[in-house]
Formats: structure tokens, C-alpha cells, sequence
């Protein structure tokens, strides 16, 4: 993945939000409920220091000769005193329900984007294999689709709609105090946004770098947790536990290193934060001081303009108190949107022209790994009905030209043809459907043998099941498991031998029933009586179908028609 080039986190944070399009509706009651519900937290508090200044203050006007606000002697006596109270406990019970209110839709957004993100994740991730996901490190990948994914839920639920929240409250306040002091709502303007804006901004910028560092160091402490599960028995063998236990140590430590730096700024930012509100909060209070001696505002003003200050800093606090995590989000975000805009190396056809197999052929083929070239000037014909086979040593080319038959790369010269038409230009399901394709490494997953045959061909009913695993010779043992076919393998098949994972891709093949067969070494993990029976049942079952069989096995080469020796790329 590429971090060099890495995009700002303003793009970032406009790219998340480009999905939250479908949810907009609900992202606007959560800011609308979320703004009101802070109003009235703040609100709450200016109501409650008015009425208890006049609770306090008002027995004393008469003997001290002062009036807090003219006209307004004795207002909060009796029945409106009263309905101060109400409106209190109003405000404190809407307050709650608000908030909850608020939060629900924030997470509602999020767990159904999170969703989004996934499906179009794994959509994306189909596209780029196997081209571009071959050599990477799977532990990384594993980290994007699950805890990169999982820590943009604090971007969606508490990032998008506290910014704006803080917008329109803020916004708000500046407007309350305007009305007693032009010059005290500039003050508040300012506080507001140093306090939203510019700590955040400036501590965000110096955490940036820390974040991607962090989520790469995850990612890559993923995979070598993952190699050292999958590499146990080597590891034991050769006495490497020791190694790779300081190893995995080291890399502990470097990445807690990583995060206790973060949590440094993280703090560092808290604690400015504090002292900027509580610098604003008394300079607002000395300002009001001020403006009453020269008689700018009432005593109701001086008071209410202050706490109206001093109790509205929460939802720019919430921000404040963003960046750190944010950092985390961001670097997260920028991972999981690298995978969505990466292109393909080679990009799936769909609208075209139907196509029927009738034959298969290279012509004058050029191919390079980088710049390793594999396949130079390399031609092939490939009729219908045969079994065409390719004999030649490990790295001469042979697995490429399966690829290149399937489209899992294009070529860089000449043409691979299906039916005389370019696979370039025939449409991927229709390509995937004419072929069947066994690898030399059977993938096997987690569940039961009989699904996993089923792969070839989804839906497929027990009885097609069976006999396509009685053609690979793989029926007599599954019957000997406790449970046949329902038997579980294990992840990556390793309850299974070599040889047993091989015919069960072989069984796949058989099921998929598909014109033109592509074996890569199909028997290279078997013994000669087993590679005997399924070779056995391929020319048997052969019928009309097209095989390209390639092995370094002479043996194996029995069963083909036509034979090309392959040498470093080159037909021989």
C-alpha cells in the first residue's frame, strides 16, 4: 500500500463523508438533535445562574440601593420562580433524551456504512486478484478489512456530526452574547475556534505522521503473527522460537512505542486545551468587568455573558479531544480508500458478445514479472477435443501461460485467444465459466469437504458432489472420515495431506463441467497409483472437452495427445 504519497486529511475526511450520501436524512437529525440537546446543557446552566443570582442578590437590592436589571424586581418571586424550576428540569430531562437520540443515529449511520465499506472493499479486493494481490502481505490486508475498517465507526459516529454540531452551537452562543456586547461575541468567536479549530489543527498536523505509522506497524505485526501461526511446525523443528519470540518482542515494542507517543499528544493537547478554555473563560469575565464600570451592560449581562462563556465550550471541547483518534481514523481511512481507487491490473469485460469454446492458442506472447521476462515469442495451439500437454522444468513458463489463458494477468505482446477472439475482449464470467482451472496449491476453507467440492459449482446437489469426487479418487477416503462429506477441514485445509487437498481440487474441476480444463501439475502430490486413477479418469471423462495438462512429470504426459517440451519460456 502505497504511504508515500499520502492525501491531506481534510480529503480524507471529504472522501468518508462522500458515503454518507445514502444516510444523509439521518445525518441531519443527529446534528439537529445534537445541537439542540447542547443548548439546552448550556442554557441549563445560564438559566440556573440567573435564578440564583436573583435568589441571592434580590433580598439585598432594597438595603444596598442597586437594581440588577430595572424593571425586573421581584420577577422570580412566587409563580415565576416556579416555572424557573420546570423550565430547569425540563432542559436537564430533554438534554438526556437528545443525547441519546443523537448518539443512536450517529451509530446507526456508522454500523450501516461499516457494512457499505466492507461489501465495497471486498468488491474492490475481487478485482485486484490476483494481479495485484499476489506478494502482499495478507496479515496487512487482514488488518484493513477488519480493524481499519472497524476504527472508521469513530469517524462516522463521533467525528462528521460533532463538527457540525460545534458549528451551529458555537454559532449560536456568538449570537446570545452579541446581545449584550459586540465586542464579547468577538471574544467568543475566538475562543471557540482556537479552542475547535486551532489546537486541533495544530496538534492533528504533528500527530499525522505517528497514525500511519502506527496502523502500518499493525498491519505488518498482523502478518508476521500470521506467518509464524502458519510456519509453527518449521519454526519448532529448526529451534527458531527463540528468534522469532524476540522478534515479535521487538516489534511490540516499537509499535507501544508508537502509541505512547501518541497518547503524549494526545495529553499534551488535553491540557492545552484546559488552559486556553480557562484563559477565555477569565478573559471574558475581566472584559464584562470592564464594560459594566462603563456602564456597556447591566449586572444581568456581565453575569449571563460570562457563564453563557464558561459553560458553552463543550462541543468544542468534544473536537479537541478529536485529533488523536482522529489521527488513527485518518491513517485508517487512507488505507481502506487506497484498496477502493486502486485500479486493477487487468479490468473484468462485461457487454459483450457471448462466446462458445471451440479452441485456445498463444500467439507470439510476451510476458514479464517487473522485469524478470517469463514468456517471450511464445505460440501454441490448443484444439478442441485434445489433451494438449506441456513437459518442462520448474520456472520455465508454464504456470504463466495458464494465467494468461485465464486472464489472471494480460500479456505485453501478441494475443491469448479463446474461439479466435482476444480474452481482452470476451467477458470475464463467460471466460471463467468455459474454464476450470486446478493450481498446483488447492485452496481449501474452513468448512465441511462436501462445500468445499461444491466450489466448482454452487447449489450443486450430493449426488454431483460424489461422483465428481469418485473421478478424482478422493470418494473412498471421505467415506472413512466420521462424518463423510460433512467433515470439517481445518483452516487452509491442514487436517488434509497434500495429496488429499489436491484430488479435492480436482473435484472441483470435474463438477465445474466446464469445456476447456487447465491442469497445473494436478498430480504433483500424489503417488503413481493415484496419479494413475485420475488420469485414468480424466481421458475417461474427458468426452469433448479441451485439456492443457502441464507437468514436469514425464509420467504424466502419458495421457496427452500432443506434447510441447517448454524451455525458459520457449516451445521446444
Amino acid at each position: 500500500m502505497n504511504t508515500e504519497k499520502r492525501r491531506s486529511g481534510i480529503r480524507i475526511m471529504g472522501q468518508l463523508i462522500g458515503l454518507v450520501k445514502p444516510l444523509l436524512p439521518v445525518m441531519l437529525l443527529a446534528i439537529v438533535l445534537g445541537t439542540i440537546g447542547y443548548l439546552c446543557a448550556i442554557f441549563l446552566t445560564i438559566l440556573a445562574g440567573y435564578g440564583l443570582m436573583h435568589i441571592l442578590l434580590e433580598p439585598l437590592q432594597e438595603s444596598l440601593g442597586i437594581t440588577l436589571n430595572p424593571g425586573n424586581a421581584g420577577l422570580l418571586l412566587g409563580t415565576e420562580l416556579r416555572n424557573l424550576f420546570i423550565a430547569l428540569i425540563v432542559m436537564a430531562v430533554m438534554r438526556g433524551i437528545l443525547h441519546y437520540g443523537e448518539q443512536y443515529c450517529n451509530h446507526f449511520i456508522a454500523f450501516k456504512l461499516l457494512a457499505i465499506i466492507r461489501h465495497k472493499v471486498f468488491a474492490a479486493l475481487r478485482k485486484l486478484c490476483p494481479a495485484k494481490l499476489e506478494g502482499r502481505e495478507k496479515g496487512n490486508l487482514i488488518s484493513v478489512i477488519t480493524s481499519d475498517i472497524e476504527l472508521l465507526e469513530v469517524f462516522y459516529a463521533h467525528t462528521i456530526s460533532p463538527i457540525a454540531i460545534a458549528v451551529l452551537t458555537s454559532l449560536v452562543m456568538v449570537l446570545f452574547i452579541g446581545q449584550f456586547s459586540l465586542s464579547a461575541a468577538v471574544l467568543a468567536l475566538a475562543g471557540y475556534l482556537t479552542v475547535g479549530a486551532v489546537i486541533p489543527l495544530f496538534f492533528g498536523s504533528r500527530g499525522a505522521g505517528r497514525g500511519m505509522e502506527f496502523r502500518n506497524g499493525f498491519g505488518e505485526l498482523n502478518s508476521f503473527i500470521l506467518d509464524s501461526l502458519r510456519g509453527l511446525d518449521e519454526t519448532i523443528q529448526y529451534g527458531q522460537g527463540e528468534k522469532r519470540r524476540k522478534e515479535m518482542e521487538e516489534r511490540s515494542d516499537r509499535l507501544g512505542g508508537v502509541q505512547k507517543g501518541l497518547n503524549r499528544l494526545e495529553a499534551s493537547q488535553r491540557s492545552v486545551a484546559n488552559l486556553v478554555i480557562l484563559v477565555f473563560s477569565f478573559a471574558m469575565l475581566f472584559l464584562m468587568l470592564v464594560l459594566r464600570q462603563e456602564g456597556s451592560v447591566s449586572y444581568t449581562g456581565m453575569l449571563v455573558g460570562t457563564i453563557a462563556m464558561m459553560g458553552s465550550f463543550g462541543p468544542v471541547t468534544a473536537l479537541a479531544s478529536l485529533s488523536n483518534n482522529l489521527n488513527q481514523t485518518l491513517a485508517s481511512g487512507e488505507r481502506v480508500l487506497s484498496i477502493l481507487e486502486e485500479a486493477p491490473q487487468v479490468e473484468e469485460v462485461e457487454g459483450a458478445e457471448k462466446v462458445s469454446f471451440t479452441d485456445a492458442e498463444a500467439d507470439s506472447v510476451d510476458f514479464s514479472y517487473e522485469e524478470e521476462q517469463i514468456l517471450k515469442d511464445y505460440s501454441i495451439k490448443i484444439p478442441k477435443g485434445k489433451v494438449v500437454g506441456i513437459h518442462g522444468a520448474s520456472g520455465s513458463g508454464k504456470s504463466t501461460l495458464l494465467k494468461l489463458l485465464m486472464r489472471f494477468w494480460d500479456v505485453q505482446g501478441g494475443q491469448v485467444r479463446i474461439s479466435g477472439r482476444d480474452v481482452r475482449g470476451i467477458n470475464t464470467s463467460d471466460l471463467r465459466s468455459m474454464e476450470a482451472y486446478v493450481t498446483q496449491e488447492t485452496c481449501l476453507f474452513h468448512d465441511s469437504i462436501a462445500n468445499n467440492i461444491a466450489v466448482g459449482k454452487p447449489g450443486a446437489s450430493r449426488e454431483e458432489i460424489m461422483e465428481a469426487a469418485e473421478k478424482a479418487s478422493i470418494h473412498n477416503f471421505i467415506m472413512t472420515l466420521p462424518k463423510g462429506y460433512d467433515t470439517e477441514v481445518g483452516e487452509l485445509g491442514d487436517t488434509l495431506s497434500g495429496g488429499e487437498k489436491q484430488r479435492i481440487g480436482i473435484a472441483r474441476a470435474f463438477l465445474h463441467d466446464a469445456p476447456f480444463v487447465l491442469l497445473d501439475e494436478p498430480t504433483s502430490n500424489l503417488d503413481s497409483l493415484n496419479e494413475g486413477i485420475i488420469l485414468k479418469s480424466l481421458k475417461e471423462g474427458k468426452g469433448d472437452k479441451t485439456v492443457l495438462l502441464v507437468s514436469h512429470r514425464k509420467s504424466t504426459m502419458n495421457l496427452a495427445d500432443i506434447v510441447y517440451e517448454m524451455d525458459n519460456g520457449r516451445i521446444s
